[in-house]
């Protein structure tokens, strides 16, 4: 999956390019899709800047083997990002967990 992708999947699902970040909170890691969105003026990057951090954000998943976990609850949920409420998305990291959590997101 590349960045695009990405961004085509959250657009399909909820009609804008939300925002895609990494958060750890009581060891665990979350992938949060954001309520700012590129489409906003106020939102404070370039399409070809979304597009690289979204790439990152894939290059992160495809190494910790859970771009499908990510893209599953995408599919199925029917929360929707709105301003202050983040969609949460828990991941498994599976036993290695503790190594990937280590690192800085």
């Amino acid at each position: 999956m590349t960045g695009s992708e990405l961004r085509q999947l959250l657009v399909e699902k909820w009609g804008f390019s939300y925002d895609v970040q990494f958060r750890k909170y009581k060891g665990r890691l979350f992938v949060q899709v954001m309520w700012k969105y590129l489409e906003q003026a106020s939102f404070g990057a370039t399409e070809e800047d979304y597009l690289a951090h979204l790439n990152w954000v894939i290059s992160r998943m495809e190494a910790w083997g859970v771009v499908d976990q990510v893209t599953g609850h995408i599919a199925k949920t029917k929360e929707k990002p709105r301003i202050g409420k983040a969609v949460s998305i828990p991941v498994d990291l599976g036993d290695r967990a503790s190594e990937w959590l280590l690192e800085d997101l």
